[in-house]
């Protein structure tokens, strides 16, 4: 089973980015295990919007953005809606890709101190490029499936021991409860989760590693245990944050910082580490899941090791290493992208369940 594993792995790291992780440490700090239920809910969504893409992927043989240009016949409707994925997904890809090679920097400044802090977006993206110009499924499921596997431990040991109340964290996870002024948090942990590139990405992904109908299970069973995983992840976070009192916490460090009084410099160390492969594992699969996109919607029939789509990523990702460099902090960008993904999102769900149900 083991071995028919991999897309999956990278759809559940390309979900745990810096700003998931940030999300979460606030509504950890700011309601403790009140929202534990709005991440299962999220977990489940995603679950099922993904085994969708992974079957719709597997069956057709095709790209998520393929299987769109073929059921749309108004050439109208088809270009509006091809230049609305290409804006919310390559453009929006590039804009967080910024903030996932932050995360990653803020990881080694907690890890490594800021004495050579200059030189860490660059380190990080140097990383990206060479996991993604090798070009070869084999390497990027193995190093995903490592930092996948160091992410998931740092973050859960951390939020064991900040020994939790079980009777509470069960209630969260449970009972639904909307804290006053918790609307916004809520939104943002949905749509941390829920990730519109990512069906995009898995459906392309299993297209390419599964060719038959034969393979549904293992595709049902790699993204289940995945996504599961990552989900864990999250809520792990949320309860690590749960841990510690909310006055100055504003970011995932800050967080790390709060728990070294009660557990040490080791809570700092962990906290570091699933930082870091959170942003390293983001800064890889957005530029991935753009190369993808725009394979799809120009038709280009294009491979991990073509030029075409090898210029897409590495674009974005310059452009991603640049934005940390000069300091560039593109908010307005983000912000369009945010809206065009949070409209692409219901439009792409009430599609798959039309074609996945055809």
């Amino acid at each position: 089973m083991v071995k028919k594993m991999g897309p999956g792995v990278l759809v559940a790291a390309a979900f745990i980015g810096p700003g998931t992780v940030t999300a979460c440490t606030l509504a950890g700090v700011g309601f403790g295990y009140d929202l534990l239920w709005a991440m299962l809910f999220s977990i489940v969504a995603t679950l099922v919007l993904q085994e969708m893409a992974a079957r719709l992927g597997v069956v057709t043989q095709n790209g998520l953005a393929d299987v769109i240009k073929n059921e749309l016949r108004a050439p109208l409707l088809r270009k509006l809606f091809i230049g609305m994925i290409l804006a919310a997904i390559v453009l929006g890809n590039t804009a967080y890709e910024g903030g996932n090679i932050g995360g990653a920097t803020l990881g080694l400044v907690a890890i490594f101190g800021d004495e050579f802090s200059f030189w860490y977006p660059y380190i990080v993206g140097a990383l990206a490029f060479v996991i993604l110009f090798l070009g070869n499924y084999k390497v990027l499921e193995k190093v995903f499936m490592g930092l996948v596997l160091a992410m998931s431990l740092s973050f859960l040991i951390t939020a064991f021991i900040t020994r939790p109340n079980l009777g509470s964290m069960l209630k969260g996870m449970l009972v639904p409860n909307l804290p006053e002024g918790s609307i916004l948090t809520v939104i943002a942990l949905i749509g941390t989760t829920v990730v519109p590139y990512n069906l995009f990405l898995h459906a392309s992904l299993v297209s390419e590693k599964w060719k038959s109908k034969e393979d549904l299970k293992f595709a049902k069973s790699d993204t289940i245990i995945s996504i599961v995983l990552g989900g864990m992840v999250s809520m792990a976070i949320i309860i690590a944050a749960a841990a510690i009192p909310g006055q100055g916490v504003d970011n995932v460090m800050d967080l790390a910082k709060g728990l070294e009084p009660l557990y040490g410099q080791a809570a700092q160390y962990f906290m570091g580490m699933g930082l870091f492969a959170a942003g390293v594992t983001s800064a890889i699969t957005a530029p991935l899941a753009a190369a993808y996109v725009a394979n799809s919607c120009f038709g280009w029939k294009a491979g991990l090791k073509d030029l075409k789509f090898k210029l897409v990523w590495m674009g974005i990702l310059l452009l991603g290493v640049l934005s940390m460099s000069f300091g560039i902090k593109p908010i307005e960008i983000i912000k369009f992208a945010q809206v065009a993904n949070g409209l692409l999102l219901p439009i792409i769900a009430v599609f798959l369940l039309w074609v996945v149900n055809r």
